[in-house]
């Protein structure tokens, strides 16, 4: 069997080292922190969440809680790692950040048949050879070498656009008699509810927005422009769209009563989800910026109850690069100009933690089999990760990240009432296609009782 060497241990990195390992390859896993870091990451270890700590909804008529599922059943290390370190989030799968990426990277450092090595790879020459294969899995913060190395490579096929992360505050500084505990609909897996909300009035409201298009925000230095993907936009740039916009998006005050006010809802709410499972750190729900730090302390300040917050990290914007996956990669992910080269994660042109993940799951099983000498496994579209593996495939003349969702799987073929149920019976479908179809199955039993929360 020949070698598969992995460069990058971010998620996609560690999932495609773990199923490649799982299939008996020999594993070499290239990492460059702590010598080298990226401007988001702050630690050493594997995995690090750099934006938000959720992995979004968990529910099967959700289809990110439907790709989660099927990664669970075809050995997924990502989703056990984050089950194991799960924190409340209502109906998301939030988890422990620090607890999280030290659990991937124990695991990663225990398995036989992986080799860690902690340095900084600059250029591909070399690493693919007759005796073993490559996966990229650098992510979307590829060192600048790297990033240059590939760029002669393969032309002009980069994208760029730039990602956001929120700011987290110490929940011990958070004014109790202003914010309160909740979950939106009382969905939340305690009584108290999942999240701390601070409710805001029609005058607090606006006086928060007029504040934040004014403010200054960092400078893109490098960039040449600016190009917010949608699902991860700047809460300042939201703001830019309309008076409104935050409060029919991250600040809606729909389903959360506030028990200071007799039950009303408010004009608005800023929800903060807890981030550790300490429950001392909490991230500001849709709050990802590129405000200058000292304008995020002042202006975000102005929310109720965030008055006197310690802000434990302030929210920063960065580089993410992604290829023109219709245009360079098989679909089991592979270079069409050189075969022994794979692709994994969000420079693929996917988008979220769990969609990078599932990638990697499919670039390193399908390596592992290159290396044995047999054909890819593909995916069908009947599934959520064949569907997004299809929007890999999809030409388009301006080809966008994408996460997953309903539309890119193939549709039933017949009408079922109620969009829930719909979904549910495409999540059905999806997992018995899994069982009867894929080498990687291993649970036997729909789980139909994860209830969907995608407000």
């Amino acid at each position: 069997m020949k070698k598969i060497k992995i460069i990058g241990a971010g998620l996609a990195g560690c999932e495609a080292a773990w199923q490649a390992a799982e299939a008996g390859a020999a594993v070499t896993l290239y990492e460059m922190r702590p010598g080298h870091s990226s401007p988001a990451h702050h630690t050493a270890d594997f995995a690090e969440l750099v934006c938000s700590n959720s992995l979004r909804a968990a529910g099967l008529s959700n289809a990110v809680g439907l790709l989660k599922e099927e990664m669970r059943r075809q050995g997924s290390l990502i989703m056990r790692c984050a089950d194991a370190t799960r924190v409340p989030a209502g109906g998301a799968l939030a988890v422990d950040r620090a607890g999280f990426a030290r659990l991937v990277t124990e695991s990663i450092e225990a398995h036989p048949n992986i080799t860690v090595r902690r340095e900084e790879v600059t250029t591909l020459d070399g690493l693919p050879d007759d005796d073993s294969l490559v996966i990229v899995a650098a992510g979307p913060l590829l060192a600048d070498a790297l990033a240059a190395d590939l760029q002669q490579r393969l032309g002009a096929a980069y994208l760029h656009f730039h990602d956001a992360v929120a700011p987290i505050v110490d929940g011990m500084t958070v004014d109790m008699e202003k914010a309160y505990w909740g979950s939106r609909y009382g969905k939340g897996e305690s009584e108290r509810g999942d999240y701390l909300n601070c409710p805001m009035t029609r005058d607090e409201y606006l006086r928060f927005y007029r504040e934040l298009i004014a403010a200054e925000r960092a400078p893109l230095h490098d960039f040449e422009s600016e190009k917010d993907f949608e699902g991860c936009m700047p809460i300042e740039s939201m703001a830019r769209r309309g008076e409104d916009t935050m409060r029919f998006g991250p600040m809606k005050p729909v389903g959360l009563p506030d028990p200071h006010n007799e039950g009303r809802e408010a004009y608005a709410v800023v929800q903060l989800r807890q981030d550790n499972a300490a429950a001392s750190m909490f991230n500001l729900v849709g709050f990802q910026t590129r405000l200058l730090w000292g304008e995020q302390q002042r202006v975000f300040r102005l929310i109720p109850g965030l008055e006197r917050a310690e802000f434990l990290r302030f929210g920063v914007m960065h580089r993410n690069t992604f290829l023109n996956a219709p245009q360079l990669l098989n679909p089991d992910l592979s270079l069409k100009s050189e075969p022994r080269i794979y692709f994994a994660g969000q420079i693929t042109g996917v988008e979220g933690y769990v969609e990078s993940a599932a990638c990697g799951l499919a670039a390193g099983y399908n390596a592992a089999r290159r290396a044995k000498g047999e054909k890819p496994f593909l995916w069908a579209r009947e599934t959520a990760l064949g569907g997004l593996l299809a929007h890999l495939q999809t030409p388009s003349a301006d080809f966008q990240p994408m996460n997953v969702t309903f539309g890119l799987i193939e549709p039933l073929g017949y009408k079922v009432r109620g969009k829930q149920q719909k979904n549910l019976k495409i999540a059905e479908r999806a997992l018995n296609w899994l069982k009867a179809n894929s080498p990687l199955y291993q649970a036997d039993e729909l789980n139909d009782s994860v209830e969907d929360i995608s407000e």
